[in-house]
């Protein structure tokens, strides 16, 4: 198959989730047989030349870039909230210069699928309608609307009542956009009932991020044990919230118990204020770390303490498929297959997150197996080439 990938930004270099569920799917397309074109925004924020990208990854398909700013500023914010309908989250990604970049390539090249990396693509649908025959597959990341409903119940005045009118235009938007793709794509089961829910009536999926096996070369060393670690993305404000949440509520007490405990804190791109209050004592800030892999082995303890958000985090498959024991919230293992107390523990409140990390620091026979039960998971359910076989199959029965 020819397949098209459309991206709000570049998946190399693939260091947070979005863009590691976006490149692993084009490996497992590429490793199939499959001719993977892939159109990228160039944003501000994620930019990124073709020469910078590996020609290990750079042979997966053929990288396309138009020139997106995107930028985010209190003022277009404001203008928008005063003189638009539309969330400002999709307006940013709506461009002339990506729909020039779209129509060139599609008058180029025949594709048999179009795939919609996200919501925020969908506006471009009735583009490829009117210049290509290809199935158009909308991939649902998450619910958008969801993320900042959530968001919005965790905060407080004038921010409060601008995610409140920012999640119901993302509401109204997400559901206008119902149908109007040929496939759906949801990365979670849950996600598939919520946009049944809606309406949904085509064809649809469920695709899970698949996670890559671990290069060994990057396994080496011992493992700090006990020892906990945070990994992700510092800009992102449900990440920013967690790590709040768990240093007030769960940190000061816990560390005041066991002093001698190490939690480190891992991630690209934390403002000034964040890097200011992980000073704390036993508190350990890396920063970007060079391999993941690498610094995740290195630790014992994976904590995952988001309060919101929507969709599955790839960092804890990733966790799991290395055979970390994971701590996180009921809604930080959304998405996966996981049972609490087998691959994992849950925990939803202050006092049992740190009754959950003082059970895995006290037993080390069940950190490690809580690590092998996860592992096995991974390995059962999120295996790259495994699901990127099923959604291709997926897609030929569909275009058959």
């Amino acid at each position: 198959m020819r397949i098209l990938q459309l991206t709000n930004k570049p998946p190399w270099p693939d260091k947070d989730g979005g863009a590691i569920a976006m490149l692993n799917l084009t490996r497992g397309f590429y490793r199939l047989g499959h001719e993977v074109t892939i159109l990228s925004m160039n944003t501000l924020k994620h930019h990124t030349r073709k020469e910078e990208i590996p020609p290990e990854v750079r042979k997966l398909a053929d990288f396309r870039f138009a020139e997106v700013p995107a930028p985010v500023s209190p003022l277009s914010a404001l203008g928008n909230l005063l003189f638009s309908r539309l969330p400002y989250n999709a307006v940013r990604f709506i461009s002339g210069s990506y729909r020039n970049a779209l129509t060139s390539l599609l008058k180029e090249k025949d594709f048999d699928i179009v795939q919609l990396e996200g919501l925020y693509l969908c506006p471009y649908i009735p583009l490829i309608r009117a210049h290509s025959k290809a199935l158009i597959a909308y991939r649902a990341h998450n619910i958008e609307a969801e993320i900042w409903q959530r968001t919005a119940a965790l905060t407080s005045g004038l921010k409060k009542v601008y995610l409140q009118i920012l999640s119901r235009r993302i509401a109204l938007f997400e559901q206008g956009w119902i149908n109007r793709y040929d496939l759906l794509v949801p990365i979670t089961g849950r996600d598939n009932q919520i946009l049944s829910q809606m309406g949904n009536r085509r064809p649809s999926l469920v695709t899970l991020s698949g996670i890559e096996p671990p290069d060994p070369a990057l396994l080496t060393g011992e493992t700090e044990y006990p020892s906990l670690f945070h990994l992700g993305s510092l800009e992102w404000a449900p990440n920013q919230e967690g790590l709040l949440w768990f240093l007030k509520g769960v940190w000061e007490e816990l560390s005041a118990k066991h002093p001698g405990l190490r939690l480190y804190v891992a991630g690209r791109n934390a403002p000034a204020w964040l890097v200011e209050k992980l000073k704390q004592p036993g508190v350990v800030y890396l920063g970007e770390v060079e391999s993941a892999p690498s610094f995740m082995h290195s630790k014992a303890i994976m904590l995952v303490p988001l309060l919101s958000g929507s969709g599955m985090r790839v960092k804890i498959a990733e966790g799991m498929a290395l055979g970390k024991a994971i701590i996180s919230t009921t809604l930080g293992a959304e998405g996966l297959p996981v049972t609490d107390g087998t691959h994992l523990l849950l925990a939803d409140d202050a006092p049992a997150f740190a009754q959950a990390i003082e059970r895995v620091i006290g037993n080390h026979e069940l950190c490690l197996t809580l690590g092998r039960n996860a592992a096995l998971l991974a390995g059962e359910h999120l295996d790259n080439l495994t699901i990127a076989r099923r959604l291709a199959d997926f897609y030929l029965q569909n275009l058959n």
